[in-house]
């Protein structure tokens, strides 16, 4: 089973980030132009929380709230579960089942080194058991 540091290796350790006292719609207009669900909310290298699409329709469209007006720290998720880089992806991947979350920051000594997906995840899942399949395919052959 391949390891979170495995995948960050593959996919990239680029990390979005958003500060507790931007507004909403900054939030909302950075993972939209970066293509990504969640933002990490960050206070310089500390990790505060975390804000996703769930959070903003949630806690902003169904609360009749302001994007414009809405800070950021008032919606986020907190405390935010993480996940340490040796961590296996079906250890990934029963954390973000038990505690219904599709995104998983990846800190390592106190620092942020990354972010998992659920698709992330689903894909190394997928990436291996096609390898498996092909071995044995290769071996049935032989």
């Amino acid at each position: 089973m391949p390891h979170v540091e495995q995948i960050l290796g593959h996919k990239g350790t680029a990390v979005y980030a958003i500060a507790p006292d931007e507004p909403v719609l900054e939030a909302l207009q950075m993972m939209a132009d970066r293509h990504v669900g969640a933002l990490l909310v960050m206070r310089g290298e500390e990790l505060t929380g975390i804000v996703s699409e769930r959070d903003y329709a949630r806690k902003v469209v169904l609360m009749g709230r302001s994007s414009a007006d809405t800070p950021v720290w008032q919606i986020m998720s907190s405390p935010v579960t993480t996940i340490g880089p040796e961590a296996t992806v079906h250890e990934c991947l029963e954390l973000m089942s038990a505690r219904h979350i599709r995104h998983l920051p990846v800190v390592d000594h106190g620092r942020v080194v990354g972010m998992l997906s659920i698709g992330d995840c689903v894909k190394a899942v997928i990436d291996e058991q096609k390898h498996h399949i092909e071995d044995l395919e290769r071996f049935i052959r032989s």
